[in-house]
């Protein structure tokens, strides 16, 4: 399954519907992760929040291939994305093993095939550095195969990357 996570406006609906099995829109109309870890241990892969983000992390679990959409913010997710990252722990499990020679979480769901993060906005050299690392880290911490960051000028360049 391709899964589209974006934080663009109802103007690219039709866009993101064509191009994968199932997206989530970041529109922001949801509570942000409370930290009780509840995901984890009392309802596993399954937020407590009955709001649109209650199975994120089953979504993003089950999903081979990930587009994250975004706007650059201080070379980082957008606020509604990072939203969505946070809900989403539950991929994994509290318990720990070694990938790539670093200790993490074991993962619910086993590996994904390809992660990919497409940047808009303003963005700097050293945010475009401090992205790179951050999504390098993320899908190493998530299990992909395949990982890449691409940084676009104009939101007219989605149409060939998605």
């Amino acid at each position: 399954m391709k899964l589209i996570i974006h934080d663009l406006d109802s103007r690219f609906d039709e866009l993101i519907a064509d191009r994968c099995d199932r997206s989530v829109m970041a529109d922001g109309r949801y509570a942000p992760c409370q930290g009780c870890f509840h995901c984890w241990t009392k309802h596993p892969a399954e937020c407590f929040m009955k709001d649109s983000l209650q199975y994120a992390c089953r979504i993003l679990g089950e999903a081979d291939d990930v587009a994250i959409i975004t706007r650059n913010t201080y070379g980082g997710y957008s606020p509604d994305i990072k939203n969505i990252m946070d809900r989403s722990i539950a991929t994994s499990t509290p318990f720990s093993t070694y990938r790539k020679g670093q200790m993490h979480h074991t993962l619910r769901y086993g590996w994904a095939n390809s992660r990919k993060v497409i940047v808009y906005g303003d963005i700097t050299e050293e945010e475009k550095d401090t992205f790179r690392y951050l999504s390098e880290r993320n899908a190493i911490n998530e299990a992909y195969k395949e990982s890449e960051v691409i940084f676009i000028d104009d939101l007219s360049e989605l149409e060939a990357l998605v």
